[in-house]
């Protein structure tokens, strides 16, 4: 299960979640593993059955009125009854002057009290999109991902096929990589899944007889891209005499990431192919499918009217010729 440490939800920038950290820097280590947060108010209330004490707790305007209009005894002893949950951390919103007593108490017991200058609507749904990006699976895989005409494609294939070859030609066509050798894979709801680089092999490819090449500084900006959707999986396969491939493209393959099926073709390589021109080919060809449009099975149906059209007339045929 992915889990992300408060030291880490408070360190984002990119979030634009702007937390401050006011105390409780002991609990920092602590982990959150879901992206729903929780209001506390009925736990301030004393109903504490409901607490999810594994959530990010959101302490509001509300919230802060109810402790402040409590005498502050009743108020530290609500607190520790709260904060005896082991709480992953509490989170005071739109830069509210925080209670002595809650810092205090926050300090004591080690759990992380921050804040942020967001109104507490805005904050949750910016805490919840952060958690929901980095809290959903992830994992590797080997192969090369490029941008072909706005469709993230995904080359795969046994070492030495030609992978990387492949996504430098469509790079020199204006299309933009994204990734070279290992793809960090992230699902994300509802059912989509985003390819990105490694950090240390950001923008780089690996072309064997050239060596490392780095594409930005190379090609320019407009040539790489930091992630992208996987709409498309191509697997590279050497050319097998003895194999059928498949002519006519009818029947769709799918190849499963995280649960999530995604188009799947297999296209050999052999000399004399132009494998980069292949899977522009395939990218526009789902496209097309995208929209509704797919001409495999246009030409089929086609093809199966006019097979019942000769037929039909080849049996008027006979009739009329058994009627003399």
């Amino acid at each position: 299960m992915t889990k992300l440490t408060i030291q880490e939800i408070l360190d984002e920038k990119e979030a634009g979640l702007d937390l401050e950290l006011l105390s409780g820097a002991a609990g920092l280590s602590k982990t959150v593993s879901v992206p729903r947060i929780q209001k506390p108010g009925l736990a301030l209330a004393g109903y504490t059955d409901s607490l999810h004490p594994d959530r990010v707790q959101i302490i509001g305007s509300t919230e802060l009125s109810f402790l402040k209009m409590m005498p502050q005894e009743k108020a530290i002893e609500v607190l520790h009854n709260l904060c005896s949950n082991n709480l992953s951390c509490l989170i005071v919103t739109k830069n509210q002057q925080v209670p002595d007593y809650l810092i205090e108490h926050s300090e004591k017991g080690g759990t992380p009290l921050l804040r942020t200058r967001h109104l507490s609507s805005n904050f949750i749904a910016l805490l919840t999109r952060f958690l929901e990006e980095r809290l959903l699976p992830t994992s590797t895989l080997h192969g090369v991902l490029v941008d072909v005409l706005g469709l993230g494609v995904l080359l795969q294939g046994k070492s030495g096929v030609g992978k990387s070859e492949c996504a430098l030609e469509l790079i020199l066509r204006g299309h933009r990589l994204v990734a070279d050798d290992i793809i960090k894979v992230r699902f994300k709801l509802p059912a989509v899944i985003f390819g990105e680089g490694m950090d240390l092999l950001h923008y780089h490819m690996e072309i064997r007889g050239l060596g490392i090449l780095n594409i930005k500084h190379l090609f320019g900006v407009a040539a790489i891209r930091e992630r992208k959707k996987i709409d498309l999986v191509v697997e590279l396969v050497k050319w097998d005499d003895g194999k059928e491939y498949d002519r006519l493209g009818v029947d769709e393959k799918t190849f499963s990431i995280h649960g999530v099926e995604l188009p799947f073709v297999r296209i050999p390589v052999a000399p004399g192919r132009n494998i980069s021109t292949i899977v522009e080919v395939a990218a526009r060809n789902q496209l097309l499918k995208e929209m509704g449009y797919h001409s495999a099975r246009e030409f089929q149906e086609l093809l199966e009217k006019r097979m019942a059209a000769a037929a039909h007339l080849h049996s008027h045929s006979i009739i009329g010729e058994d009627l003399e």
